[in-house]
């Protein structure tokens, strides 16, 4: 049976997993779905149409679901969408998606949020990521898996983070961070690449070889970003086990705006 404190309110259009755990003082809105072993800790607000899936722990005082902080939204049935075996901590704040995107806020699978993030409307965040203490997303944010944010990160709408990267405490993103990029900041600069975190992660001598030169590449030789990825495009033929890594940098860089171009 779904444990639920006696002074939670739970709609009875909610759908709740019978494995789920509801703590004191919760409130859960009618279009609510939550997965089988996820616990909801006391004084959560959840509402809108969220869907939660299994074994998360959601902390006390965090609310999901709520309508986003854009004067545009009308109620629109826009949604919230997070995955498995995810750590939110207190006071985390996630908001619905709008109708000038793809309707969705969704955060994927194994992720570490900390104290007070906040995600705005439409934000997109992978898998494996940690988000430190205060970390803050504008609308429309896309953020790749393994990314982690420092405390007090604080990122620009629109903006794009890609896998791997990091940034420091107290940093400011007012441009697209490529793949494996570490920056510091504010506005950010690109100080390195992150090797440490890659080794952790498994990579082989040779991938972080290719991905040094990545760096070389962007930061380090005074080249244009489109002969720079000229020059990254090549790199898949010396080190042939780094070609997925080549591939989801292109990929990155073929999609930054020119308009707000990538930290540098």
């Amino acid at each position: 049976m779904t444990t639920i404190h006696a002074t939670a309110i739970v709609d009875p259009g909610a759908e709740l997993d019978s494995s789920v755990c509801v703590g004191p003082y919760s409130i859960i809105g009618p279009h609510v779905k939550i997965g089988a072993g996820t616990t909801v800790g006391p004084h959560v607000v959840i509402e809108g149409h969220t869907t939660i899936g299994t074994d998360n722990r959601i902390f006390q005082f965090s609310s999901l679901g709520a309508i986003p902080q854009d004067k545009k939204y009308a109620g629109e049935p826009c949604e919230l969408v997070i995955g498995n075996r995810n750590t939110i901590r207190e006071f985390c704040t996630f908001n619905i998606g709008s109708p000038g995107d793809a309707g969705v806020t969704r955060v994927g699978d194994d992720n570490w949020l900390m104290a007070y993030v906040h995600l705005a409307h439409d934000c997109q965040v992978g898998n494996n990521t940690i988000f430190a203490n205060n970390s803050q997303l504008a609308g429309h944010v896309h953020v790749g898996d393994w990314a982690i944010l420092g405390g007090f990160t604080v990122v620009h709408q629109f903006v794009k983070l890609g896998a791997h990267c990091m940034t420091a405490m107290c940093t400011m993103l007012l441009a697209d961070v490529p793949p494996f990029v570490m920056c510091q900041g504010q506005p950010a600069a690109a100080r390195s690449m992150n090797f440490e975190g890659l080794r952790r992660r498994g990579f082989s001598p040779e991938r972080i070889l290719a991905v040094k030169a990545m760096h070389k590449a962007l930061y380090r030789d005074d080249l244009t970003l489109q002969l720079a990825m000229e020059r990254i495009a090549t790199l898949s033929e010396s080190h042939p086990e780094s070609m997925p890594d080549v591939q989801m940098m292109l990929s990155f860089l073929q999609q930054v705006s020119p308009q707000r171009g990538i930290v540098r």
